[in-house]
């Protein structure tokens, strides 16, 4: 079994990624929506849901564990791996480096969570794989919270994201970062703002190759049991709602738990 976690709805691009790579795999997904969404929390909260989760997870019988959230493996990745020696964990970092591998301008740029936009991991990816890259920040408060919340479909935001983006492009960014798995939810709106002169970076399916590439499709029955520390009944019905149809189709169980 295969635990995959986030705050909130984010991770489910990652996890949908996952069940296409490995059909027969039995999958656990945790929310932690009574905390959703950690990009402006402190180092030290985000680190203890880490370390709180990834225990919970073990002790359902989880061999291996996704960190699903930019924000989470970027504050606490190793600190969970230090955690738990003895189960492989998978994070998920900004695509800073085939973003700079990739772009013609040399110049891309990464949308992030606050606390993502200020980790001292996001500044060592770019550090390693874009020294000779242009590289623009780009913090965005609140958007997770608009796909939480299921309310990125309107006029205002739609307006926000453009005063983000366009910039961007007038600049001569060829290359834009998704720094959290909240923002694949976005692309419907961000890709026709680009224009065909740059191209989104989203590293879900990276992380679901690596996930088979560490474990293999294991033969068991390709169930998906959902959990939440707050309002499970939203996450799924955040499944259809988001045309994640395939994982619906998935889900043997939906409750909430308790992790302290």
């Amino acid at each position: 079994m295969i635990g995959v976690f986030d705050s909130g709805l984010g991770g489910l691009s990652v996890l949908a990624a996952i069940a296409h790579e490995l059909p027969k795999a039995d999958l656990v997904y945790l929310a932690d929506t009574a905390h959703v969404p950690y990009g402006d929390k402190s180092e030290g909260f985000i680190t203890g849901r880490v370390l709180a989760i990834g225990s919970h997870l073990a002790a359902q019988g989880c061999r291996m564990i996704v960190v699903a959230c930019n924000t989470a493996t970027t504050t606490a990745i190793q600190s969970l791996r230090d955690h738990l020696p003895h189960i492989p964990v998978v994070g998920v970092e900004p695509g800073v480096k085939p973003a700079a591998q990739g772009s013609l301008t040399r110049k891309i740029a990464v949308l992030a969570t606050e606390a993502t936009a200020r980790s001292r991991r996001l500044s060592h990816l770019i550090a390693t794989h874009a020294g000779n890259v242009h590289v623009e920040i780009v913090p965005c408060p609140g958007w997770a919270t608009h796909v939480e919340t299921l309310e990125a479909d309107t006029p205002a935001f739609r307006e926000e994201v453009r005063q983000r983006i366009l910039p961007l492009i007038a600049a001569g960014t060829d290359r834009i970062v998704l720094g959290c798995t909240h923002y694949a939810f976005l692309m419907p709106i961000i890709e026709p703002l680009l224009a065909g002169r740059a191209q989104l970076v989203d590293v879900a399916h990276a992380v679901a190759r690596q996930v088979l590439r560490l474990r293999g499709d294991s033969h068991a029955d390709g169930r998906l049991a959902l959990q939440a520390t707050a309002h499970p009944e939203r996450l799924a019905a955040a499944l259809p709602a988001l045309s994640l149809h395939a994982l619906a189709a998935r889900v043997v169980s939906v409750e909430q738990v308790s992790v302290e």
